[in-house]
């Protein structure tokens, strides 16, 4: 099974999450820098949209689960921009872990991530898409301190969540340090609250955090001009 960008391609027969609206609206919208961390890269979509939009970065994507890792490594190897992609398979804790030892902390300019976060809900059978999908497998407190620690001072952390999760989170950046510099609310349709929420947190003081409200598709079902644009470098979204 593929999902075909203009600049690559995405093989995900193995990986359990596959590429959904979720990690084009991260990609699209996450901040960059010269080097980035990809916590949890799955099929590795969102390592190769931000070398895409960031030609002179080095990114550096960590995946724990084992089936997910065989889509990333075939993915990255097909693309042009993978040659600046380094693909560790392991847990974040573990890379955290690792990076503390050797003393290399505050080393990154942009953290992203497409966080789990089913909570209260039951786990699945499915070992993969439970890693996936639930905050057991990388609590929130875990990730947000991890994220900080590994950003240098006035470096990024962007995620794409759901409503249900976004006070939870928000409380727990701001706990760690964390300020909120962008906040993206996605409605499905405008007659509908918004659904998916995509946040930018920064490593130091913002003086004047945004917001804004964005529709990806008009009262019609088409799809919204600003959707068509903030795709149009990575596949030919219809209307």
């Amino acid at each position: 099974m593929q999902f075909r960008y203009k600049q690559f391609t995405i093989q995900q027969d193995y990986a359990a999450m596959k590429v959904g609206t979720d990690a084009d609206l991260l990609g699209t919208l996450s901040e960059g820098g010269r080097k980035i961390l990809d916590i949890g890269t799955g099929t590795g979509v969102l390592s190769l949209m931000l070398a895409q939009r960031y030609p002179q970065s080095e990114i550096t994507a960590i995946e724990i689960d084992d089936q997910a890792i065989r889509d990333a490594e075939v993915n990255f190897r097909n693309s042009p921009m993978g040659q600046r992609i380094t693909l560790h398979h392991q847990s974040f804790q573990d890379f955290y872990a690792s990076k503390k030892a050797c003393g290399e902390l505050g080393i990154f300019d942009s953290v992203v991530c497409n966080p789990p976060y089913f909570d209260k809900s039951l786990e699945c059978d499915n070992l993969s898409k439970t890693r996936a999908r639930h905050t057991s497998s990388l609590p929130f407190a875990v990730l947000i301190r991890g994220a900080y620690e590994l950003l240098q001072d006035g470096g990024v952390f962007s995620v794409c969540i759901p409503g249900e999760v976004l006070s939870d989170f928000s409380a727990e950046c701001l706990l760690q340090g964390f300020r909120l510099q962008n906040l993206y609310k996605i409605k499905t349709v405008p007659r509908k609250e918004p659904k998916r929420f995509v946040l930018v947190h920064k490593k130091g003081w913002v003086d004047n955090p945004q917001e804004y409200v964005y529709c990806m598709r008009n009262a019609d079902g088409t799809r919204s001009d600003w959707y068509l644009n903030l795709m149009s470098d990575f596949h030919d979204v219809k209307g």
